[in-house]
């Protein structure tokens, strides 16, 4: 692939650290960043995780596996620490010995960091607050993805170019600082570079592309949404505490707030313990996502997506992609230059 060579030296930070050409991270993402996916971003020079959601143990196993066959490339697993199976997990992944272990969906405690590390990961987890960033860096992650509310799936609260403020320019020499949230084009990819990023994560963008595995219908409901088509959930009560989820609108989503309901009456009548509630909740999206991306029931199904889905018009390769990113990212370079140039 063509790169420019202010693109090469500002990547070379993230390149270093995931072993990869182009630190331009395809996010793990549940039912789609399957084999596939994952090995074609990775043999294309860049660098995919492997979801591993809920999966059952011996699935993750096999997928990993698949992995290895598809790509001799480093590739991550990717842990939802809400997830029912996610203790299991843990327990395989001195057995997996996979290159790089990333934390999401909440924050891992610091002996998890530990276990990741004993078996030989280096470990990234997401941050969307200094204070997270700061203490997940002092649990020991080698690197931090810092993920603005913009994105899809499990969000934070604060937008990524009020972090890129508070947690880029205050930790970026501490530690590699990958972002995420909203990103979909090379030239916001050459500005966040530019502000000290090691590189980007993209979801959206990459379940438009022809190695995903994901349902036509998927694909065309993403290329014709509008960014204020992809929402975030509500938290109805404190006693339910519920990470927010970014996703299409639609009966799905209807759906979720009136289990919400449902499991608060349950909690208030002490028919249901908080653990148990908040499994519900987990079970319901790992479900709901499924009837949406591999059934192709757009309706009812979770249309996880971040706003950058407004970005997305037409369904490309993933070197097509990576491409198109290195290029603008390059004509954005050309670009600055000539503006202070004329200053």
């Amino acid at each position: 692939m063509r790169i420019s060579p202010e693109i090469k030296k500002l990547m070379q930070k993230g390149s270093d650290f995931l072993q990869c050409q182009y630190p331009i991270i395809c996010g793990a993402m549940t039912w789609v960043t399957e084999p596939k996916l994952a090995s074609a971003v990775c043999n294309a020079g860049g660098f995919a995780s492997l979801a591993g959601g809920n999966a059952p143990p011996e699935i993750l196993k096999q997928q990993v596996e698949e992995m290895r066959r598809r790509t001799d490339r480093p590739f991550g697993v990717n842990l939802i620490t809400i997830a029912p199976n996610y203790h299991q997990h843990l327990e395989l992944l001195h057995e997996l010995k996979v290159p790089y272990v990333i934390f999401a969906g909440s924050f891992p405690k610091q002996n998890e960091i530990e276990t990741a590390k004993k078996a030989g990961a280096k470990v990234m987890c997401f941050a969307s607050t200094l204070s997270i960033a700061k203490r997940m860096i002092r649990y020991g992650a080698d690197a931090i993805i810092l993920e603005g509310m913009e994105a899809g799936g499990h969000i934070g609260h604060v937008s990524l170019t009020v972090l890129l403020q508070q947690v880029l320019f205050e930790v970026r020499d501490t530690i590699p600082v990958f972002v995420a949230g909203g990103i979909a084009t090379g030239k916001m990819l050459a500005h966040v570079l530019m502000m000290g990023a090691a590189g980007v994560q993209l979801g959206t963008r990459f379940v438009m592309t022809s190695e995903c595995c994901v349902h036509d219908k998927f694909k065309e409901t993403f290329r014709r949404a509008d960014a204020r088509d992809a929402v975030s959930t509500p938290q109805y009560d404190s006693k339910l505490p519920v990470v927010a989820v970014r996703a299409l609108r639609n009966k799905g989503t209807d759906d979720f707030g009136k289990l919400q309901l449902s499991l608060l009456k349950k909690l208030a009548a002490g028919e249901i313990h908080r653990e148990e509630a908040q499994m519900e909740v987990e079970r319901f999206w790992i479900g709901a996502l499924r009837r949406a991306a591999i059934e192709g029931d757009v309706e009812n199904g979770s249309m996880m997506a971040g706003q950058s889905v407004g970005l997305v018009n037409k369904v490309s390769s993933v070197e097509e992609l990576i491409q198109e990113l290195l290029d603008d990212a390059a004509e954005e370079i050309i670009t600055i230059k000539e503006k202070i140039n004329n200053l």
